[in-house]
């Protein structure tokens, strides 16, 4: 048989092919079978899609995959390795969007929603307003964002919450005084405090700021108002809330910081973080001293944190996290009215931590559980009494020395001032806040226009306060339970709305309900060109909050009970209520370059937490406060009431990449509708508390009267931020001011007569202030820079409350060194 040599080579070259595309094919099919999947969509700030969209798989340096989005906005790459992964997605008009960087195994399929901002900036997404990340421009919430850039140079977080709209902050002293947060009115303890989910806070709601490093704290939320769906229950006036930072990097990076300053200041800061396939890692130690102004008022504080990640597969991340602190400083008193520090120690021991299991099921069902734990500690001590003692017929009083003590009302009072009473010393005393708890929420998006939210949490909190020379040790304990739902949505990408509540059964005061009601709106569309972006907001709703561990245990009707007196309208310590509305507008003057936004809220806080000084109650009633029944200082009750309402406004301004300015102002209109030193004078007939030098001046001596405004709470604060930022270098300066705002000496009956020509007006006591900060970074190499952080350029003296002196003019100077991180 003869055969034709053309066919012969036709068949070769058939069987060829075949072969070829037989094992290309088996190529394919082996490597789809161990490919990672990632799939999702990509929207705009208002949940529209957007086509066409580049989306690059990176793995270390390496793009590994590539693709566009679909009209629809979905898209869908894999890769053929597993491993640690980033997302990079750009469109044409949008800025660019680098995602959190995620773990990804063989067979995996990742689901990763994106979002590309308007603003040539990063996209600024919020989540303690609605349990979801919701991108800003979909929350009708009021919420502002600290990051981590922001905190640079900073040694601690209180400066930075100065620049803040609707916020008023309270140093009573220096480095590692107590400070605390008043947002729009409310009370320093009806803020919600979050580490990683995990509250911060005091049993009740106290917390503070002042020895709050800012190490290991990726940045700062600030939601202003009740309407937090995972935390508004039991915060009537804010949630602040901050993450520990994830490692990211491929290689290990060891970040060093070190600085020092005047008022033998000096700060040492080391971070290691990294990631490695399934593991991401970050620790972080710390340690801040600083001698402050005045003697015998050192104070330091050593911060330790960390944070574990492990990836179990694409969907499933399992994630422990602790944050520990350690702190120590002086007790100098109010030194404004003693003329003499006190020789006091105050210290704290904070350790929170928590473990997490996150799970996205089928891409839109999320579902988070978990353990929460913290163990707050706090010592005091007095090591012996100052000033000069006089007997008397309860013992030894010390007075200060002679001093004139000016109110910013143009009043003022000349005498020695009560500041220490006998005993034996030294006087230690110590508290304690310890809590446990589980959480659980979950999510569902049932489409890209609607999502439903609940949760369910379980809290254990204890608390024990101990104070020998006083006879007390006391305890107390609550298990409560809280249940939160919500449904999220949108219309047309145009309207955003939130809907829903929280039901809380509290172990002192029962069961309550609080409802919330949130609404977004476009008129007009963000857009390129003058006036293209308008934003309406409305927001109601209702808090309450259960009142701190110290309150309790020195409740005034439990002191009269045993008195054997009864009062009208003292009852037993229960709930703090709120009801809030809101409506503003955010305008877009000139494209994301320029931007204002205007919001007024109205808030009616009830059944506040008031207190009732010592001398007062004896005034009052006729009797003492007997050691081992309530704080030797006073006690407290819920009888105060009152309204909060104002506007904030808020203007950004990015000129150009480099320069970047923004502004804000806070109106604060609050009265006083009910007070219990005001209807007990006239309930019992009495004249109300008067200084002989100011006669006919009605004197609140421990809390406002009716018509008052609540003290410490300034009418009128405002701030500034200018900054030019280059590849080199980094400067910044920052200004916060504050009015004059309503406060007392709290020195009734203790000059040395036991009278009252210390205890001055209350109308605008506290002085207002300025105070100016800057900073400048310039960086060497891509692994030094220096740094300079200069705080109260101004050297202002009278930035906390009458009596306690402020940190003058200070700064610090340092290096960061960067090694490692390819």
């Amino acid at each position: 048989m003869f055969y034709d040599s053309g066919q012969i080579f036709a068949g070769i070259r058939t069987q060829v092919r075949t072969c070829a595309l037989g094992g290309f094919a088996a190529i394919l099919f082996t490597s789809s079978l161990n490919a990672v999947v990632v799939r999702g969509d990509v929207r705009d700030p208002l949940g529209r899609p957007i086509g066409l969209a580049k989306i690059q798989l990176l793995q270390g340096h390496l793009v590994v995959a590539s693709g566009t989005s679909n009209e629809d906005g979905s898209y869908e790459i894999r890769s053929a390795g597993s491993g640690r992964f980033v997302l990079l997605t750009g469109a044409a008009g949008y800025a660019t969007n680098v995602a959190q960087p995620f773990y990804g195994g063989d067979l995996d399929v990742v689901t990763n929603h994106l979002t590309l901002g308007f603003r040539a900036v990063e996209e600024q997404v919020t989540v303690t307003a609605t349990g979801l990340p919701t991108p800003m421009e979909q929350s009708s919430a009021s919420v502002n964002l600290i990051s981590s850039a922001d905190l640079a140079t900073r040694e601690g977080v209180v400066n930075e919450l100065r620049l803040q709209p609707g916020v008023s902050v309270v140093q009573t002293g220096q480095n590692g005084g107590q400070t605390s947060l008043f947002v729009r009115g409310g009370t320093s303890d009806g803020n919600k405090v979050m580490v990683d989910g995990i509250p911060a806070d005091d049993v009740g709601g106290r917390f503070d700021f002042g020895i709050l490093s800012s190490t290991a704290v990726n940045g700062l939320e600030i939601h202003r108002g009740p309407d937090s769906v995972l935390y508004g229950s039991d915060a009537i006036s804010s949630v602040v809330s901050f993450n520990i930072p994830h490692g990211v990097t491929p290689a290990p990076v060891l970040n060093y910081t070190g600085d020092a300053g005047n008022f033998h200041t000096y700060r040492n800061e080391a971070e290691l973080s990294g990631a490695y396939r399934k593991i991401d890692y970050y620790t972080a130690f710390s340690r801040f001293d600083s001698s402050n102004a005045l003697p015998m008022d050192r104070f330091h504080v050593t911060t330790a944190a960390a944070n574990l990640g492990y990836s179990l597969n694409g969907s499933t991340q399992l994630r422990g996290t602790v944050r520990r602190g350690v702190s120590a400083s002086g007790l100098p008193g109010a030194f404004d009215f003693a003329g003499i520090v006190a020789a006091g120690k105050q210290a704290d021991e904070q350790t929170f931590f928590g473990g997490t299991i996150d799970n996205i099921y089928r891409g839109n069902w999320h579902n988070v559980l978990r353990y929460f734990g913290s163990r707050k500690d706090e010592q005091a001590t007095n090591f012996f009494p100052v000033g000069e003692a006089v007997s008397g017929a309860f013992g030894d009083t010390y007075y200060g020395n002679t001093v004139t003590i000016r109110g910013a009302n143009g009043t003022s009072g000349t005498g020695r001032a009560a500041i220490a009473f006998g005993g034996t010393y030294p006087q230690p005393s110590d508290s304690a806040n310890n809590r446990d708890g589980m959480q659980y929420q979950t999510d569902y998006h049932f489409t890209p226009h609607l999502s439903a939210y609940g949760s369910f949490r379980y809290e254990d909190e204890r608390g024990t306060y101990h104070n020998p020379a006083n006879f007390l040790d006391q305890s107390a304990r609550r298990r409560n339970y809280d249940y939160n739902v919500q449904l999220q949505g949108d219309v047309l990408n145009r309207v955003f709305f939130t809907l829903g509540g929280a039901i809380q059964k509290n172990y002192l005061y029962g069961t309550e309900a609080t409802p919330r009601f949130g609404l977004a709106g476009y008129p007009v569309r963000p857009g390129s060109g003058w006036f293209h972006g308008t934003k309406l907001r409305f927001n109601f709703s209702k808090g309450v909050q259960e009142p701190n561990l110290s309150t309790q245990l020195s409740s005034l009707y439990v002191l009269l009970q045993q008195a054997g007196l009864t009062i009208p309208g003292v009852s037993p310590i229960g709930a703090q209520r709120l009801r809030t509305y809101e409506g503003g507008v955010d305008q877009s003057i000139y494209g994301s370059k320029l931007m204002l936004k205007f919001n007024y809220f109205h808030n009616e806080f009830g059944r506040q937490i008031e207190f009732v000084g010592s001398s007062d109650i004896q005034q009052y009633f006729g009797i003492s406060v007997p050691s081992g029944v309530a704080n030797y200082f006073g006690a407290y009750l819920n009888s105060l009431d009152f309204s909060a309402q104002g506007i904030e406004t808020e203007l950004e301004w990015r000129a150009s990449r480099h320069f970047f300015a923004r502004g804000g102002y806070t109106y604060l209109d609050s009265n006083v509708q009910k007070s219990f030193s005001s209807d007990v004078t006239a309930e019992l007939g009495g004249f109300p508390t008067t200084n002989p030098n100011y006669p006919g001046i009605a004197i609140g001596s421990s809390s406002p009267l009716v018509g008052q405004r609540p003290f410490r709470r300034a009418p009128q604060t405002g701030y500034f931020v200018v900054q030019y930022t280059a590849t080199k270098f980094t400067a910044a300066v920052k200004s916060a001011f504050s009015s004059r705002s309503d406060d007392s000496t709290f020195l009734s009956f203790s000059d040395f007569n036991g009278g009252n020509t210390l205890l001055l007006p209350n109308r605008n006591l506290d002085f207002g202030y300025q105070n100016i900060d800057a900073n400048v970074t310039y960086q060497i190499t891509s692994k030094f820079s220096v740094f300079t952080q200069m705080n109260n350029l101004l050297g202002q003296q009278h930035m906390g409350p009458i009596g306690y002196p402020s940190l003058p003019f200070n700064f610090r100077t340092g290096l960061k060194v960067r090694l490692g991180g390819g």
